[in-house]
């Protein structure tokens, strides 16, 4: 990328601007996905001011309340499920809307609704708030497809029903990432114009990478083909150099650089979690989404992630997401195991 040549430029491609090219593709269009996404967007341009100066604001510490996964919240968390929901509420373009904050689904009263679901996460990864490791907001986009009133089964539906996905990264630049289907884009923000400019577009995943990234803490629980899949990365048996470990654990970060950079991210069911640990709706779905749009895929261990049909609104799920042919390696060895059985 030319940076000096970019400092210079005056066609600026705002996320704005561009949902509304896209918009303009659907002569069928209302703009409702667009106004709403322009309220995702003022979310994550808010949550970025306030994780800027959390530490001068006394934002990092615990409110003393824990939330629905058993996680303390910390201030920060709390404020950002806040803005999301009265974001999205007054967009008047939602109908039901799932946090990870919140342990019931939000329904919007009759007078704001529209025909959206929106499953988010607020601030996934704030317990590295304090340290200064890149945290963000995770959230999927349903569309309800006829007038009802909105209930559970609205959202309880296979993240290949979605229509769009994506995630705001704050860190040392605010990111967001996005696909609605057809490719994925990502724009950073200029806090000089209070805009996100496109500075990613059509992200592709290198269809092979040199990177895996796991909670390498947790190995001696793994089954056979996970630790089986680690070791091949550290001691490849074709005489390829070693794969690289990369793991920040913070799941926004590993997922972005994983995208950019290729290799997998991967956290798997262990015997201390048999369901696995992130979260299906708001965390493995959106992600998984965006990675197939990027050409790479998404495997829970049995199946296509996007494929899950979750039964609950915070059900987990183990997942393997990343590069094409890592993906592949992945599953050949869950197919072997399989076989044994």
């Amino acid at each position: 990328m030319d940076h000096a040549a970019d400092a210079h430029r005056t066609d600026l491609m705002t996320i704005t601007r561009f949902v509304l090219n896209e918009q303009s593709k659907y002569p069928e269009s209302r703009g409702d996905f667009t106004i709403l996404l322009n309220h995702i967007v003022l979310g994550c341009k808010f949550v970025c001011s306030s994780v800027n100066k959390a530490g001068l604001a006394k934002l990092i510490g615990l409110t003393g309340e824990i939330n629905i996964q058993g996680e303390e919240q910390k201030k920060l968390d709390v404020l950002s499920n806040e803005v999301f929901i009265k974001a999205l509420v007054s967009s008047g373009r939602t109908c039901i809307l799932v946090s990870e904050e919140d342990e019931d689904a939000i329904i919007v009263e009759p007078s704001k609704r529209g025909r959206y679901c929106v499953v988010f996460d607020p601030l996934d990864g704030s317990s590295n708030i304090d340290c200064g490791v890149s945290i963000g907001t995770i959230f999927g986009i349903y569309m309800v497809k006829d007038d009802h009133e909105p209930t559970l089964a609205d959202v309880l539906q296979p993240g290949k029903q979605m229509v769009a996905a994506g995630y705001c990264m704050y860190g040392s630049s605010c990111t967001l990432v996005l696909s609605t289907g057809k490719g994925v884009n990502g724009f950073t923000l200029d806090p000089s114009l209070g805009e996100f400019i496109l500075t990613h577009p059509d992200i592709r995943i290198p269809k092979k990478g040199k990177i895996y990234s796991v909670n390498e803490g947790n190995a001696k629980n793994w089954d056979g083909p996970t630790a089986k899949y680690v070791e091949n990365c550290k001691f490849p048996k074709d005489g390829s150099p070693s794969k690289s470990l990369r793991y920040i654990g913070s799941m926004v970060a590993d997922v972005h650089r994983t995208l950019l950079y290729g290799g997998t991210f991967m956290y798997p069911a262990d015997k201390k979690s048999p369901s696995g640990k992130l979260r299906v709706l708001y965390e493995v779905f959106p992600m998984s989404f965006l990675m197939e749009n990027a050409g790479g895929q998404a495997f829970t261990g049995k199946q296509r992630a996007l494929d899950l049909v979750p039964t609950k609104i915070h059900d987990r799920s183990p997942i393997f997401l990343g590069s094409y042919d890592d993906i592949e390696e992945i599953k050949a060895l869950y197919a072997a195991e399989g076989k044994k059985e």
